[in-house]
Order: C-alpha cells, then structure tokens, then sequence
C-alpha cells in the first residue's frame, strides 16, 4: 500500500470521525441545553434532525456535480461548514439559542452530507471487487468518531445542580480537532477516477438508475422541510417541487429500477432506526442510567464500540454472509434490543440488552451502500449517496421528530389522566407544529411550573422515554419483513450477485484489489470515456 493511498484512504476515514463529532456534541449536550434555554421534546427533535436532513441536500447536489468539480473542492466546502457549525453553537445562548442551534445544526449537516459525497464512492472505486468490506471498515470511522468524542466530552463535562453542563463551549471547541486532522490528510491528495466515469457510463444512464420516483421522495421531503423552515405557502412548494421534478422526468424518462426504490424506502427506516434512536439515545436513557449512578452517554459510546470492532473486522462477517441475509439479521438483533432497552433496569441488564441493539445496527448503513454500488454500479457517486441522503432526510424530518413527538404525546396523556392539575397548567394551554410544519400538537411548557410540578414532568417524562424505544421496534421489523422479501427476489433469479463494471482499466483495479492493496482505479485524473471532467483534486 502507498503512502499516498494510505492517506487517501484514512483521509477519508477522519473526515468520517469528523462528522461523529458534530453529532455526538449535540445527542451529549441536548439534555442540557433543554434545560438551559427551555427547549421542549420536539423541538430538541428538530435540531436533531436538523443535523440529519440537510446532509441530503449537499450528498445529492455533489453527487451530481462531483466528477465535473473535483473531490478536492467538495472537502474544502465540508470544511467551512464544519468550522461554521461550531462557531453557531458555541455562541447559542438566550432568546436565540434554538435558532443558532437550529441553523448552526443544519450547516454542520451539509458538511456531513458533502464529506460522504466524497467518501464513499472514492472507497468503492479503490476496490471494485470489495465494496461492502471496505465500505464496513470506512465506516468504521463513524462509531469510532462517536467512542472517541464521547469519552472525550464525559471526561471533561461539568454539570451543576439543575443538570446544566457548564463548560459546553469546550466541549464544542474540541469538534474543531478531526477537521484540522483530515484536512492535513487531504492536502495534496490525487482522488481516483469514479468508476462509473471509466466505465464510460453517460450522466444520463446513472440518473435512469434511481430514475424519477427516488429522485421525487427526495425532492418533496427537502421542499417540505425547507417549506417549514421558511414558512413558505403551500402553492410555493407545489411550484417548486413542479420545477425540480418535471425537468428531471423530462430527461431522464424513466421511473428507475424497482429494487432501488423499495431499497430507498428500506433506508427511510434504517436510518430513523440507527441515526434517529442514536440521536435520542443520550436523553432516553438518562433516567434509567442515572439510578445507577453512571452517565447515559455511555451507552450510545457502548454501542459505538461494538459497531466500531465489528466494523473493522468485517472481512470474515462479509465474506460469511450475504449482504441481504447480514442486513436481515441485523434488523431482528435490533428490534429486540430496542424492545429490551425500553422494558429492562438496572446496570447489567441495560448493558447486555444494548449489546444486541450495538450489534443489529452495525451493518445497517455500509451493507446498503454495498448493495447499491454492487447491484447498480452504473449509478455511479449519484445512487450510493442518494439512498444515503433520503435516509438522512427523513430521519431528519420525520425520524428524530417522531420519536420527540411520542415521548410528548405519551407524557401529555399520563399527565391527562394521573396529574390533571399539572396538565392544565403546564399542558393544555400550548400549541406546537412539527413534522414538516402539517401537524398541531401540546407540549409541555414548564416556565410556570413549581418545584413540585417539575418533579413530577420529570418522573413522567422518564416513563414516557422507555414508551419511545418500545415504538420504535416497528421500524426494523419492517425492515426484517423487507429483506425477508428481497431475499426471495434474488433467490429466485439464481442468489445475490455483484453486478461489475469491467472493462479496459476497471478490470485491471479488481485485479489490484483482490490482492488487497489499496490501489485506486487510476491516479490520472484523466477523464472518463463519457467525457466527464478530471475528478482529481485537492483539499486546499
């Protein structure tokens, strides 16, 4: 393996780690900031998502303009975005707070969304035989960013008496590390030429791969949010969607393959199952794990650190199983440590149940992206980031919403019935919209409340919290019936295969890679038979 190659390659496994950290900071700090600045369930959800849905916006958008703008510029767009997003939520404080957090959020977002549009085909492209191997070890990075940052935070967090952590602004200066990291990494780097480009596949055969109906659910979840966001009337997102959608029919004129849209259908679950639960996972578990006396960041860090050791050993699993059959299996291990995590108590048990949750998640995201780059490779950096940014999307719009608005709904009918004082004065006077701005719901509002009435929202709320990780086991149940059904499929037409882009120096890659060096496609930066432009470039 070159030296250059290696720094490609682990260039692009710190940016990875880079965006964990933008994530962990806001599942650590939620809780507190909840309480600092009275931020209810949902709206907590929102900044959550919004570190979630706009990552679909700039995958999507690089993805179709990579291989004309160079990987190089792309990195150095993520790096802005990264360094804004810390400036934002660092300097979050009163009346403004949700706003800052909120906007600081989703520029971090696009960052993320931009990092991925990078990284992922450029690993695929180095091992055209290997993908979903490669792609486990790359995303590796991810829960590795999460056990890193969350032992890093818990190990310098200090929170007074009202739950508050008090140095925030340290916690949110040391995102800033892996960034200065990958982009020493990068600097310099030569990035290989996308296999779809080599393989002279048009730029409009990779966009009749996900064809129109993939590309109209993207389209109308970013209309919506950004809708909401902007306040936009109805008749304004009905005229955008018209404008993004009908141009795109028009060219492309098909719908796309069948398989690749229930896949992308698929994510919108996996995602609000990995992302969404992670997001909230921190605050769920905080009343459980505080009668234990142990902070509940640790078990999302627990987690992360099964999914990281599994990860980088994912040769053996990969080559043991198929990718469908290891996602099958991941989606019944998750259900039942879902269900688990919100049924047991206690240290020993929380923990065990949390493993079986730590490993059913664990595969989800890099054995997706392997079936698409495997079964559509003409798809190109557009289908692997795609299916990547719906699921960001609607995790970030619907995802990490919903499982904000269960444990409100849950907590308001307790209230109702058992505590019907508190409710009136804390409860039935409120009005809130989420999801996409379509839905009115009450929620919560504790300015008013006495000490007395606080304590007993608080007992409530962490009632309610095990009622949302008990919800949420419908989502990878539905996925296990799904993969069930896909398995079938390809069975069926004679098993799961790879479908390879062979050809002239695409050939000649697999070769390489089966050997297990980290040799890209070409070091060129040559363009494509197609006449796409030099996908090489540098991060500064």
């Amino acid at each position: 393996m070159s030296r250059q190659n290696k720094l490609l390659f682990w260039g692009c496994f710190a940016a990875l780690i880079a965006t964990a950290f933008g994530f962990i900071v806001r599942a650590m700090l939620m809780d507190s900031w909840g309480r600092e600045f009275g931020l209810n369930k949902t709206q907590q959800g929102e900044i959550l998502g919004a570190g979630l849905w706009p990552f679909a916006i700039s995958i999507i958008l690089f993805s179709l303009i990579i291989d004309r703008i160079g990987y190089g510029k792309a990195m150095i767009f993520a790096g802005v975005c990264h360094v804004i997003q810390a400036a934002m939520l660092y300097s979050a404080e009163g009346e403004n707070a949700y706003q800052m957090l909120y906007w600081g959020s989703i520029i971090g977002a696009l960052g993320n969304g931009t990092v991925e549009a990078v990284i992922n085909p450029v690993v695929a492209t180095m091992f055209p035989r290997q993908k979903t191997k490669w792609l486990a070890i790359l995303h590796a990075g991810w829960p590795g960013g999460l056990v890193i940052a969350g032992l890093l935070f818990m190990g310098v967090a200090n929170t007074n008496a009202e739950g508050v952590i008090t140095n925030s602004s340290l916690i949110i200066g040391l995102t800033l590390l892996p960034i200065i990291i990958y982009a020493v990494m990068l600097f310099g780097r030569t990035f290989p030429v996308q296999e779809r480009v080599r393989a002279g596949v048009s730029f409009k055969e990779m966009l009749q791969q996900p064809g129109i109906l993939s590309w109209a659910v993207a389209v109308v979840f970013v209309v919506l949010e950004v809708g909401r966001v902007f306040e936009l009337s109805n008749n304004i997102k009905i005229i955008l969607m018209a404008t993004l959608i009908i141009p795109y029919a028009a060219y492309v004129q098909k719908l796309g393959r069948p398989i690749f849209f229930l896949m992308v259908l698929i994510m919108c679950l996996l995602a609000t199952t990995e992302l969404g639960t992670d997001s909230w996972i921190t605050p769920l578990m905080t009343g459980e794990m505080d009668d234990v006396g142990i902070s509940a960041g640790w078990v999302l860090v627990y987690t992360s650190l099964i999914m990281m050791v599994l990860r980088f050993s994912a040769g053996p699993i990969v080559h043991a199983f198929k990718p469908l059959t290891l996602l099958a299996g991941s989606a019944l291990l998750a259900a039942v440590g879902l269900y688990l995590l919100g049924s047991v108590s206690g240290f020993v048990l929380i923990f065990a149940v949390a493993t079986l949750y730590g490993v059913g998640k664990t595969f989800f995201w890099p054995a997706t992206l392997g079936v698409i780059s495997e079964q559509f490779p003409k798809s190109g950096a557009l289908g692997i980031n795609m299916i990547a940014g719906i699921g960001m999307l609607f995790v970030g719009t619907i995802g990490a919403p919903w499982l904000g608005y269960v444990q409100d709904v849950d907590t308001n009918s307790t209230l109702k019935a058992d505590h019907s004082a508190v409710y009136e004065e804390t409860v039935a006077n409120t009005q809130t919209k989420s999801f996409l701005g379509l839905i009115d719901y009450k929620s919560v509002d504790e300015t008013n409340a006495t000490p007395g009435e606080k304590e007993t929202i608080a007992t409530v709320q962490d009632a309610s919290k095990k009622t949302v990780l008990r919800t949420a086991t419908i989502l990878p149940i539905t996925m296990l019936v799904a993969y069930l059904l896909l398995m079938t499929y390809f069975n069926s037409k004679g098993g799961y295969k790879p479908i390879e882009l062979m050809g002239g120096e695409v050939a000649e890659a697999a070769a390489e890679d089966a050997s297990n060096e980290i040799t890209p496609a070409s070091d060129s930066g040559q363009a494509g038979a197609d006449g796409d432009a030099d996908v090489g470039g540098q991060t500064s």
